[in-house]
């Protein structure tokens, strides 16, 4: 997915970012709004939140840093997730599921953007 929002955003453009990947992920995985950003937890949610870390990294362009601080982890914490999402998307059904996350990322960022609504779909 291109970086969808420049690369120097302001610290709450950052986090909203971070909080709209963070629910398509829990979403997707069948978890609670807010899981990600608990303790380490079990291993589905520390997965759930290393693909959500990717997916800012990747998708939005945020540096590592700005991830980190958005997820309350350290820049090499999810430079470490990006690695394990990277050598998954090997395999061909993980790479689909990620690609249509990132899809479905990237239509609705750029509808927030333009400032279209689901009303303005109908």
């Amino acid at each position: 997915m291109n970086n969808l929002i420049a690369k120097r955003q302001e610290p709450v453009s950052c986090a909203a970012s971070a909080r709209l990947v963070e629910a398509a992920v829990c979403g997707a995985m069948g978890l609670p709004a807010g899981a990600l950003r608990a303790g380490r937890g079990p291993h589905r949610i520390a997965f759930a939140r290393q693909l959500a870390m990717y997916l800012t990294h990747v998708g939005f362009g945020l540096t590592l840093t700005e991830v980190g601080a958005c997820f309350e982890r350290d820049r090499t914490t999810v430079r470490h997730a990006c690695v394990l999402i990277e050598d998954r998307r090997d395999q061909p059904v993980f790479d689909l599921a990620v690609t249509a996350l990132e899809t479905g990322l990237a239509h609705l960022a750029f509808g927030l953007q333009l400032g279209i609504g689901p009303e303005a779909a109908r």
